[in-house]
């Protein structure tokens, strides 16, 4: 892997190496914390802040600035937060009741649901609070996932984070025409996945996000459409510093029509609108920096 890496990916695996060792010597209280001082502190300073702040302004124009800016806040401490928590991400749980642990979680039942079945489900989130907690509540459920995700573009970096992301349990599976087989395999094995959908797929559909046309992956939708498995919606939201509450939602089945092209359009939209929906709610948990839209 290393001789794949090019000079200066190895300066930046070296810096997320020493900032992970930084992390790890404090409590994840701690790391939480100085993580979102962090972001909070560098963010509104990158480039990247003004692409955010457009964004925002675009798909939330009733805000006046002033709350813009405290969502761009927010979002730059979350993220910072999320950052400093990879380091004890094997810290993190739902507890017992007995111990309280760090996760409050709404709609076990739909994770029992899926589990006692037998059978699969398609797992659907967004980056959104601490996103790699949904995951690893499955796991922690006694159903871990197939995960499909972006490799990082540095190899370096990407081997960082898989370490990292050994307490998540589940298999974890780069975006990629190998990704779609594999998928397919699991499915017919009744291992259920879990999919970020919130991202621009230049090779997607159009479908409304915020009012406007998103280039949209329509994975979700015929992996659901084809193989009868439902949609179950999941997000992470952040209640005070390293603590969270997962919420499951109900499993939602699609009806095929007939006319597959329309079926996946409308179950396209129907993520679309729901993972909207949860960004209204709580807009400083997502990541506005994402190139969602057409300029």
């Amino acid at each position: 892997m290393f001789n794949r890496a090019e000079p200066h990916e190895y300066v930046a695996a070296f810096g997320a190496r020493l900032g992970l060792a930084l992390f790890r010597a404090l409590s994840l209280d701690a790391a939480s914390a100085v993580g979102g001082w962090i972001g909070r502190q560098l963010g509104p300073h990158l480039s990247v802040h003004e692409q955010a702040k457009t964004h925002l302004a675009r798909a939330m124009p009733e805000l006046d600035e002033a709350k813009r800016a405290a969502i761009l806040r927010g979002m730059w401490d979350n993220l910072g937060r999320v950052l400093g928590e990879y380091a004890h991400l094997g810290d993190i749980d739902i507890g017992t009741p007995q111990r309280p642990g760090r996760i409050e979680l709404v709609g076990g039942e739909n994770l029992d649901f899926v589990r006692d079945s037998g059978k699969p489900a398609i797992f659907i989130s967004a980056h959104y609070g601490n996103w790699e907690l949904m995951s690893l509540v499955a796991t922690q459920w006694g159903l871990p996932l197939i995960h499909v995700y972006r490799a990082a573009n540095n190899p370096l970096t990407e081997e960082i984070l898989q370490e990292l992301r050994k307490p998540v349990g589940g298999e974890h599976i780069p975006k990629g025409v190998q990704a779609a087989r594999e998928i397919i395999k699991a499915l017919k094995r009744k291992q259920s996945i879990g999919m970020l959908v919130d991202q621009k797929l230049n090779t997607g559909i159009p479908v409304p996000f915020f009012g406007r046309d998103a280039m949209t992956s329509p994975a979700a939708a015929e992996l659901a459409l084809k193989s009868g498995c439902p949609i179950v919606p999941a997000y992470v939201e952040r209640l005070d510093g390293a603590r969270f509450r997962v919420t499951v939602e109900k499993p939602v089945y699609f009806e095929r029509t007939g006319n597959h092209e329309r079926d996946v359009y409308d179950a396209t939209l129907w993520i679309n609108q729901k993972i909207e929906g949860w960004i209204r709610a709580r807009p400083d948990h997502w990541f506005w920096v994402h190139k969602r839209w057409p300029d």
